[in-house]
């Protein structure tokens, strides 16, 4: 998972400081919040120990093939594991995030297995910051959802019932909002490469 905690997490960091910016608002780039900063910080980030596509060609072409995808399938099951857990809570939002984290399951693995399927190695670099994404995506989700089934249980205890509910109302959040993004990348990944590989070098 290092190219995806490089390649995501840096990548969806940008996309967070580019709304603090527009959260806090102005004219240009303001500087008194000290939000333009952190946007200007976060770029570098998705560079350092290699760009975006350099950890997403890592992922996709090297470390999903190194065992013929056994170490993605484990992680698939732990995220099946977590989502079965979900099942056995009789909560609202951990139904909801239940049913995402169950679709999302589905997408991760049809991508993955489109991937080692895949017998032409520019196809599946065409795609693979797609997948990449798409597998943050889902990570991302998978641990909303464990935080979201330890803060039921202790607010079920009776500690700290705010708090925890607000876990449980991001993870929801989560799910509705960032998770649904992993269905958009799987049709990229299933279909898009075609396009990015049919133009010739003379017509770039």
């Amino acid at each position: 998972l290092i190219p995806v905690i490089k390649g995501w997490e840096t990548e969806l960091g940008v996309e967070i400081a580019s709304l603090g910016v527009q959260v806090h608002g102005g004219m240009g780039f303001i500087e008194e919040t000290g939000a333009s900063q952190h946007l200007r910080d976060s770029r570098i980030a998705t560079i350092y120990e290699g760009t975006t596509g350099i950890q997403a060609a890592d992922l996709a072409g090297r470390k999903l093939n190194m065992d013929q995808g056994a170490a993605m399938r484990a992680l698939i099951a732990e995220i099946a594991a977590t989502a079965k857990e979900l099942s056995s809570a009789p909560d609202d939002d951990l139904a909801t995030i239940r049913v995402a984290l169950d679709e999302a399951i589905q997408r991760i693995t049809e991508a993955t297995e489109w991937l080692l399927a895949c017998r032409e190695p520019d196809a599946v670099m065409a795609v693979s910051v797609d997948y990449m994404m798409l597998v943050g995506y889902v990570c991302g989700g998978w641990q909303m959802a464990r935080a979201a089934l330890i803060a039921h249980h202790k607010r079920m205890s009776g500690q700290d019932p705010t708090f925890h509910e607000a876990k449980l109302i991001t993870a929801r959040f989560y799910v509705e909002h960032v998770l649904p993004r992993a269905a958009g990348l799987l049709r990229s990944i299933q279909h898009g490469g075609v396009s990015i590989m049919a133009l010739a070098e003379e017509q770039f």
